[in-house]
């Protein structure tokens, strides 16, 4: 499919099921979302909650943070995030332990094991691989210990609660996107992140079943980035050698191999609104390049500062709330203008929501404020 028959579709109206639906007019001011979360307002069956009334004990507390790794400016943003929540609650938190598994599992079930020894009274745990942490995760909730996961999860529901915005929204969203910005038609190249990883494995799967609905959506090819922007280039730049002009549309599942993948295009010599359509999330840099470049983007963050929830829902478990099973943050729909879809309706414009003065490693979403950077950040926390 030639994208240079890509309507930018805010300029025209759009029909779904026979029915005309204007977009928003683009010079109309969004300034995001402020609701209570959408996925539970519309969630078509009964909302689950855990009783934790066993749990209820006096402050203050001890509390584990078992971390898959700090890898890549999200993760950091979301270990930041736990650190700011845990500094605003030093009335009732008298620690917060911090391991990171350098995404080892072996490690990481070792670092659980530890946290287990040393007494604390909850755990956060944001899985570096859902299966091999699911053993002693259910160890510490049969001894007593309660346990959420943050981000990724493990595979048995094992915990009290799991934080986290839904991986399966990210990738139903993008991939819907997508094909209704081509007209559903065209060719996609799909770039996840880490093999094995929760939200990598349940976006995939969330994506294809959308795809799936197209008999004329094709995956040229699937390759895992590892959420690493530099390994995002090289093997773009691979796919651009082999399909070239073929390529419609660029499925990532992250900003953090988003803006490595548009940079492929930039350093094959694509210019300015030539570059095929393409998804982001959380990163700066995803989002400036997409618009330095007219690339027609859509950016649906997985927004680190579930991390802060992660330990306010901590604290309401030890005074015995009933919390949700699945806790899921919100994420505002950031559309480029002129690239709104039938489904697609934006919460804000790219071109407000991009920091184009700030690095490219800013984690938009982290909940830190307008002035947080990742390398200057320090927090007084509990320790």
């Amino acid at each position: 499919m030639s994208r240079k028959h890509i309507l930018p579709t805010a300029l025209s109206l759009l029909v779904a099921g026979g029915m005309a639906y204007a977009t928003q007019a683009i010079g109309q001011e969004l300034d995001g979302y402020k609701g209570a979360p959408r996925t539970e307002i519309w969630s078509p069956v009964e909302l689950q909650y855990t009783d934790t009334t066993q749990y209820k004990k006096d402050p203050p507390y001890v509390i584990g943070f078992s971390n898959a790794s700090v890898d890549n400016t999200w993760r950091l943003a979301q270990l930041h995030a736990i650190e700011a929540a845990a500094a605003r609650h030093k009335d009732v938190i008298k620690q917060l332990i911090i391991t990171d598994a350098n995404n080892n599992p072996s490690k990481q079930v070792s670092d659980i094991e530890d946290l287990l020894q040393r007494g604390v009274d909850i755990l956060l745990v944001s899985a570096s691989k859902s299966d091999a942490l699911d053993p002693v995760v259910s160890r510490a909730m049969r001894n007593g210990v309660p346990v959420i996961m943050v981000d990724r999860r493990i595979t048995s529901d094992n915990f009290v609660s799991f934080v986290t915005a839904s991986d399966e929204v990210t990738g139903r969203i993008f991939a819907q996107w997508l094909v209704e910005t081509l007209g559903g038609k065209g060719n996609i190249i799909m770039l996840p992140g880490q093999a094995g990883a929760s939200p990598a494995e349940l976006r995939i799967a969330a994506a294809k079943s959308i795809f799936s609905q197209y008999p004329d959506i094709k995956i040229l090819d699937m390759q895992y980035t590892d959420w690493n922007p530099a390994k995002a280039k090289s093997i773009v730049s691979a796919m651009i050698q082999k399909f070239g002009d073929d390529i419609d549309g660029i499925w990532n599942d992250s900003g953090v191999q988003g803006g490595g993948s548009i940079e492929a295009f930039v350093a094959a010599g694509y210019k300015p609104g030539t570059i095929p359509p393409a998804t982001c999330a959380d990163l700066n840099g995803c989002l400036k390049i997409a618009v330095e470049n007219d690339v027609p983007v859509l950016n649906f963050d997985y927004p680190p500062a579930m991390g802060g929830a992660a330990v306010d829902l901590a604290l309401q478990v030890l005074s015995g709330a009933a919390v949700p099973k699945l806790y899921f943050v919100n994420s505002d729909v950031v559309v480029s203008k002129g690239h709104e879809t039938a489904s697609v309706r934006a919460d804000r414009w790219v071109e407000d929501y991009v920091r184009m003065d700030k690095p490219n490693d800013l984690i938009l979403s982290s909940g830190l404020g307008p002035d947080y950077d990742p390398k200057t950040f320090s927090v007084d926390y509990p320790q």
